[in-house]
């Protein structure tokens, strides 16, 4: 299995994780951008074993419209899911999550 999957999020400026980060010019904060890219993941029932690299390269910020880009390969012990976020075709953050091998594409 080599599959990609594309989607999109925005995180609205009302979002409450934002009024503390930064107060005057809200930056969408690295939890939020990993959490968007893992439930872009299409794994059912899968567990996450570790999240070996992540960079976060610009700052995204509220309503901007965030392109999810995902390879999925499998391996023999485990599920792998590399990952980029791009805003107008330049990489914003990107990274790698692995799963045990149980889940279900």
């Amino acid at each position: 299995m080599n599959d990609i999957v594309i989607s999109h999020f925005t995180v609205p400026a009302e979002h409450p994780a934002l009024a503390g980060h930064f107060p005057g010019r809200p930056v969408v904060p690295g939890v939020m951008l990993l959490e968007a890219a893992l439930a872009a993941v299409p794994l059912d029932a899968a567990t996450l074993r570790s999240i070996p690299s992540t960079k976060f390269l610009h700052a995204v910020l509220p309503g901007e419209r965030i392109e999810l880009r995902i390879e999925l390969s499998r391996g023999a012990d485990a599920l792998r899911a590399r990952f980029r976020g791009l805003r107008a075709d330049a990489v914003v953050f990107e990274g790698s999550f692995v799963f045990a091998a149980g889940g279900n594409a």
